[in-house]
């Protein structure tokens, strides 16, 4: 039987606790062996980064505890890890950013010299070589940063490569006579402008290289296939795809099966990969045109799709023969999915909850007229089997604010959306102007705008749907987390349409972002905004805290006390802000949490807080979770 009650007061069995065990962080998988091993973030062990592999049907650490494979390199790090085929783990320990390796039975042994200034990350091996990216920080005020080879019995580790502010994803040629690699410099970052470089290898080291796209494009993830040919991704098109070309030759690259889609995305992590060459010529390929697919590619460049469900955060992790693991997002799970020989597929390891079906909303895409052209985003409403609401009450709506802000959503329901929305509260994801998943062009929405078109779209996404009669107009939320809390709090300021925000880890001052963060982002808002001290005007006028005097809803902050992207200071001025304007607020520091949550306990009570937000805000009861008090 249906029970009737106001949306937000629904009783849902998906409790706090339910939706962080099942909100996993994969961090890479590799065919090992007869194996397969992925990584895996364990909040339950105060977010320690794990090695996993499933023996017999029971999985268990191959990388025990306390050690945390965890890299730092770009702040945001990647490729923390890889295992050879006789099951040898190589993986960067989060407590010293130094190259381990673990024989299994044994205990793990450094690699690299022990230099509290070196870090290294997206670890990759190949034909036997063991590749990384080394960041230096020492006296300059930029970090040295080169692809460098591991010696596997300790020792002096080999620069490869240099010569660029920022390098990724290293591919060595199968005959060893060739590295290709990405390259990119500031003030660009890596969904702007990179190269693809080539370079002749002679004793483990490049002595010539040239590059092969234009400099004029984000070119990405060079391979080299069957044939020995490189392959890579590039958008001269206007969207990512595949091309190939002999890279001892001036020939012209070749499109392989261009589509009106990208494969493709922000390099924010080390190591991450959309496509990969088979054996047998074929490739495996993730493509995206607002949601995530996974296709084969035959040797005609015909196209076929792979019944895999993911939907969002699509990557290809591994191939062996014509295996291939695929992480990402699908409807309720967030999992591993193993594609066999035969094209069958199974679900190597995933993360859900208990809850059937009949919980998960059938997510609709929604497009709307914006000021700045059409606006992309992914509208759950609320579902509920055993609730209704009372007739005429339109639910209220939590507008979802990526970070990035060049990032993307897929528009699958995830642990954290099933939270809210079984408990009548919908959510809206936004992919505004600047996304990646719709082209370069759509992509470039956001270049000098950071701030307003961002703003605007989010805005036109929330007007748009309770112009539909979905959602009640006077209880719409906005929350985000990095830029996407950038985000929220410029709508707040800025626009009339939402009646309560929620910022985690945003950006309140874009100039104190410029000073304060990491070198990988350092030059970020260069393009976003315009590089300083020349466009300080623009800095003042866009930034939030610049006009408070538009602050009149109530604001939920959480922070974490350790963050080096966005520091605590841009939080704490916000609230101090909102405080002397007699805003009502809250504000929660985690101790221990950096950029992003981790830690179960954090995740529950950060969830529990944006419900308690909510409920004390619009009006409604939160059953099972208790009230927050506002300042």
């Amino acid at each position: 039987m249906t029970s009737i009650a106001p949306h937000g007061s629904w009783i849902s069995p998906l409790s706090a606790a339910d939706a962080s065990a099942a909100t996993a962080r994969y961090d890479g998988a590799r065919f090992v062996g007869g194996e397969i091993w992925w990584g895996e973030s364990l909040p339950e062990e105060g977010g320690r980064s794990s090695v996993r592999r499933s023996v017999d049907g029971v999985i268990e650490d191959a990388l025990p505890a306390p050690w945390s494979a965890r890299s730092r390199v770009h702040e945001y790090g990647g490729g923390s890890w890889t295992a050879d085929a006789a099951g040898r783990l190589y993986f960067v320990e989060r407590s010293d950013q130094r190259v381990w390796a673990l024989h299994p039975g044994e205990e793990p042994m450094p690699l690299t010299p022990e230099d509290p200034h070196a870090h290294h990350g997206g670890l990759r091996w190949q034909h036997g070589v063991l590749l990384a990216i080394r960041e230096v920080h020492d006296d300059s005020p930029v970090p040295r940063r080169s692809i460098v080879s591991i010696p596997l019995a300790g020792g002096d580790v080999r620069e490869v490569v240099a010569g660029s502010d920022f390098l990724a994803q290293p591919a060595l040629s199968p005959d060893g006579r060739h590295l290709a690699w990405v390259a990119w410099d500031h003030p660009h970052m890596p969904w702007d402008r990179t190269q693809i470089r080539v370079g002749e290898l002679a004793d483990g080291a490049v002595t010539t290289w040239r590059s092969v796209t234009s400099g004029d494009t984000a070119a990405l993830q060079p391979e080299w296939d069957a044939a020995g040919r490189l392959v890579y991704v590039d958008e001269p098109t206007g969207r990512w795809n595949l091309w190939r070309r002999d890279a001892a030759s001036d020939a012209s690259a070749e499109a392989i099966a261009p589509a009106d889609a990208d494969t493709g995305g922000g390099l924010w992590v080390l190591g991450v990969r959309w496509y990969a060459p088979l054996e047998d010529g074929r490739f495996v390929a993730i493509r995206t045109n607002g949601t995530d697919e996974v296709v084969r590619i035959d040797a005609e460049g015909r196209a076929s799709t792979v019944d895999v469900p993911v939907r969002s955060r699509a990557v290809v992790e591994d191939v062996t023969g014509s295996r291939v693991l695929v992480s990402g997002a699908a409807p309720g799970v967030t999992g591993i999915w193993e594609i066999a020989d035969d094209g069958s597929v199974r679900l190597v390891v995933g993360t859900r909850s208990d809850l059937g079906d009949e919980w998960i909303p059938a997510v609709r895409p929604l497009t709307v007229p914006g000021a700045h052209g059409e606006v992309h985003a992914f509208d759950h409403p609320p579902t509920n089997p055993r609730f209704t609401a009372p007739d005429g009450e339109l639910p209220p709506y939590v507008v979802l604010v990526h970070g990035g802000p060049t990032a993307h959503v897929g528009g699958v329901a995830d642990s954290r959306i099933t939270f809210f929305t079984s408990r009548g509260i919908g959510i809206l994801e936004v992919n505004y102007g600047g996304s990646t998943g719709y082209g370069r062009a759509y992509r470039q929405r956001l270049l000098g705008q950071w701030g307003v078109v961002d703003r605007d779209d989010v805005a036109a996404a929330a007007a748009g749907l309770a112009a539909d009669g979905r959602a009640d107009a006077g209880r719409i939320a906005i929350a985000g987390g990095s830029a996407g809390g950038w985000t929220v709090l410029a709508a707040l300021v800025g626009t009339d349409v939402f009646g309560a925000g929620i910022s985690r880890y945003g950006v309140g001052d874009a100039r104190l972002l410029a000073t304060d963060t990491h070198d990988f982002e350092a030059r970020y808002l260069d393009g976003l905004i315009g590089p300083l001290p020349q466009a300080e005007a623009l800095y003042l006028e866009r930034s939030p805290l610049g006009h408070t005097e538009g602050l009149r809803v109530p604001v939920l902050l959480l922070q974490g006390a350790e963050d080096a992207v966005v520091p605590p200071t841009q939080a704490e001025a916000i609230r101090d802000a909102l405080a002397e304007r007699g805003i009502p607020h809250a504000y929660v520091l985690y101790d221990g949490e950096g950029h992003g949550f981790r830690r179960s306990e954090t995740v529950i009570h950060a969830l529990e807080s944006e419900l308690a937000f909510l409920g004390q805000v619009f009006g409604f009861e939160t059953p099972g979770v208790a009230a927050i008090t506002l300042d």
